[in-house]
């Protein structure tokens, strides 16, 4: 009797080979990344004031988180509140750029102060957005960003919203 060649047999197997490149993708570590931006960019509630700004983010494959400290210059003229936000965000981004852009979309909380004149409130807000991060060379990127904000206790202004642009740097 001559021996045959038999392939070893698969149902021997407790885990199914054609699963195996998936399960080395998701037991592999995924690389943390960090960035910073500071930006400049437009209060436009009630008015047009200019808003500046840094944000310190951690990004893991798709889920990331940041800290953003914002502040904008009140207007007495026009009525308009001074606004600093300190706030807290989760982020759902693209893992990749897909030429050279990376989408995001974010929501998160924190404190804000909004003062006209000698009138000021100190309270809690949420926040949600989205923006683009645009590659431009090496770990430099530009950055757009749009948010809507809700304050909480009694603000001038409860649902301000901003658009911002700034310089990114991935490390």
């Amino acid at each position: 009797m001559r021996a045959s060649l038999v392939p070893f047999p698969l149902s021997l197997v407790p885990f199914p080979l054609s699963l195996f490149p998936f399960a080395l993708v998701l037991l592999t570590p995924a690389t943390a990344s960090a960035d910073i931006t500071a930006f400049l960019g437009v209060n436009g509630t009630p008015t047009n004031r200019a808003v500046k700004g840094v944000a310190a983010g951690l990004g893991l494959l798709i889920v990331g988180f940041e800290f953003e400290y914002a502040d904008t210059n009140e207007d007495v003229a026009e009525a308009a509140p001074g606004l600093r936000t300190f706030m807290f965000n989760g982020m759902a981004q693209t893992p990749i750029a897909v030429g050279g852009l990376q989408f995001y979309g974010t929501a998160g909380g924190g404190v804000y102060r909004e003062q006209l004149a000698d009138v000021s409130e100190t309270h809690v807000g949420l926040n949600i957005g989205g923006g683009v991060k645009m590659s431009l060379i090496g770990p430099l990127r530009l950055r757009l960003d749009y948010r809507v904000f809700t304050l909480r206790g009694e603000p001038r202004h409860s649902k301000p919203q901003r658009f911002y642009a700034g310089i990114n740097v991935k490390f």
